[in-house]
């Protein structure tokens, strides 16, 4: 295959995945708490029988940007945002720990505390449930409180606290869910210091026009490829005639 040729259909593939990454971050900019991923290519040399002189682009995910979205006052009494750094604890479907800043939290018809996803919230003791209420509040540090149904203010009852964890972002790792994991799989330790505030969201941390700004740069670059690819084809098709003549 023609070097040139070569070298096109691959930045080609890489231009494509790029642009899935960009187009996820871009699809997510309404999602509470969600955290942009970053790309970046890298040559990669091409092994195999012959001599390893050609090399590929390779389209990587080398982490997420873990800077705090902007924070959205709804008055929902279930809806928690974390203060500063920190994660609330879930569960995913595996049964595997998990840390998410969406903390549209959700009751079940059986009473389970879940995420606005429907992921099980962790407390000290494991998922949380609850006695049928009328009223619940998370209170700085984690604490639920609620008013049992049929009851008043004054017979506010604590139970549990939700898991609040803190760790240095590199010890996560993103999934293609959008929840966070330990790199080593280990949960983490619950920190005191980690506090929320009960009637606010925090909204994605994805920029809307650097997304859309680089899709179109990904655009012209792919448009690029082709072009070359093109004109490879057609250099090949007039030097297949001249050899004719």
């Amino acid at each position: 295959m023609d070097r040139a040729l070569y070298l096109a259909m691959s930045g080609g593939t890489q231009v494509m995945n790029a642009q899935g990454i960009h187009a996820n971050n871009l699809a997510n900019v309404a999602t509470t708490g969600f955290r942009a991923d970053f790309e970046q290519a890298r040559s990669m040399q091409v092994n195999g029988d012959y001599y390893p002189s050609r090399v590929y682009a390779m389209t990587e995910n080398p982490g997420t940007r873990m800077e705090r979205g902007v924070m959205i006052e709804t008055g929902r009494d279930m809806d928690i945002a974390i203060q500063g750094d920190g994660f609330i604890a879930a569960m995913d479907e595996t049964g595997q720990e998990v840390y998410t800043r969406a903390g549209d939290l959700q009751l079940t018809p059986s009473g389970q505390l879940v995420t606005g996803t429907g992921l099980p919230v962790l407390g000290s003791a494991g998922p949380v449930f609850l006695p049928p209420l009328d009223a619940l509040h998370v209170g700085a540090d984690g604490t639920i409180s609620f008013i049992p149904q049929g009851g008043d203010a004054t017979q506010t009852t604590s139970i549990g606290q939700i898991k609040l964890v803190n760790t240095d972002a590199e010890n996560l790792t993103k999934g293609n869910d959008g929840l966070l994991r330990t790199k080593n799989g280990e949960p983490l330790d619950a920190d005191n210091n980690v506090k929320v505030i009960s009637g606010f969201l925090e909204g994605s941390n994805v920029n809307a026009v650097e997304e859309m700004t680089e899709i179109m740069e990904l655009a012209r670059r792919f448009e690029m490829n082709i072009k070359v690819m093109d004109s490879v084809r057609q250099n090949a098709t007039a030097s297949a005639k001249v050899l004719e003549r």
